[in-house]
């Protein structure tokens, strides 16, 4: 009998599970962008929000929540309705704010699950043309000969590009001033101008500078050579081994959102980002489809974090500097 209504119930949780599956999304859904309209990571949202629009029937609201490097928007997202409903777009930042934000009003670890990365892209590591060294090698060399004389630019306290350069610091223990600006744009029209001369720029940023001849490339950040700049050789084949630190977006949901609703939208965004029109948008901003399963990318995100708490403790950063 006992076992009777052990199967019973059994059949009943199964049915609900395959109820909720099946009845998911349930209205319209909401996409939160935890920076302003504009930058890299809303343009992604925005155009994976409309192929969701399309393909489910369901309006996707794109909610802006700017404000401390991404934080403000996750924290709303790590507090939303676990049903799939609320979704969660960031970029590599993500895991760096845990070690720079001591009081997050969340858990990065445990308060968001991961669906999948959408996409990765290495940075340039950059000079201007006036700067001396020409080659990694070249540039260590130089810096090491002149310990804190020279300045290198940033979009920001814990930026990639600050993380990037800080690691390549760590690596090759030289010496450089941290110049943060208030946003990629900024710090790219600073070294293009000489006012600094190295920078860890998008390779979108980047292109049109290269061929022009208002910066020179001395290498690519990523493991392997970019597509987008076959003859730059990447950081770790040009002179520091090991190295290899990238810029990527990745998608979060609630945690406790239900196992079989976090499997559709994950199987729905990686046929989005697998659409050839969208990987070649993205290759024409330098970026690579991902499309990793929500196990992947959690392995990932963890390798991630401790590699970003190595680099902040390393060189003190903080919030604020």
């Amino acid at each position: 009998m006992w076992n009777m209504v052990k199967c019973a119930v059994a059949a009943v949780l199964l049915q609900s599970v395959v109820s909720a599956a099946q009845s998911y999304p349930a209205g319209p859904l909401r996409m939160i962008i935890p920076f302003p309209p504009g930058g890299g990571t809303d343009i992604l949202g925005r155009v994976v929000a409309q192929k969701l629009n399309e393909a489910w029937g369901q309006p996707v609201v794109v909610d802006n929540r700017g404000g401390a490097n991404g934080t403000i928007g996750a924290a709303l997202a790590a507090k939303a309705a676990p049903d799939g409903q609320t979704m969660l777009i960031v970029p590599s930042g993500f895991a760096v704010n845990p070690s720079i934000y001591k009081n997050l009003p969340f858990d990065s670890a445990h308060d968001l699950a991961p669906v999948t990365q959408f996409a990765s892209n290495p940075s340039v590591l950059a000079v201007h043309p006036s700067f001396p060294p020409r080659t990694v090698k070249e540039l260590i060399a130089f810096v090491k000969a002149r310990p804190n004389e020279i300045n290198y630019a940033s979009s920001g306290n814990g930026s990639p590009p600050h993380l990037m350069t800080e690691l390549f610091k760590l690596m090759t223990g030289t010496r450089m001033n941290h110049v943060p600006y208030k946003g990629g744009g900024p710090a790219t029209v600073a070294v293009v101008a000489g006012e600094v001369p190295v920078y860890v720029l998008a390779p979108a940023q980047a292109s049109p500078f290269l061929k022009a001849g208002r910066l020179r490339g001395l290498g690519v950040t990523s493991e392997k050579r970019d597509v987008a700049f076959p003859d730059l050789p990447t950081i770790a084949e040009a002179g520091v081994p090991g190295y290899a630190m990238t810029n990527w977006y990745g998608l979060f949901v609630p945690a406790g959102t239900p196992d079989t609703t976090l499997r559709k939208l994950h199987a729905e965004m990686v046929r989005i980002v697998n659409l050839q029109e969208i990987k070649d948008r993205l290759a024409g901003e330098g970026s690579t489809v991902v499309g990793s399963t929500p196990e992947q990318f959690a392995a990932f995100l963890k390798a991630e974090m401790v590699k970003a708490a190595r680099v902040v403790k390393a060189a003190s950063i903080t919030a604020s500097n």
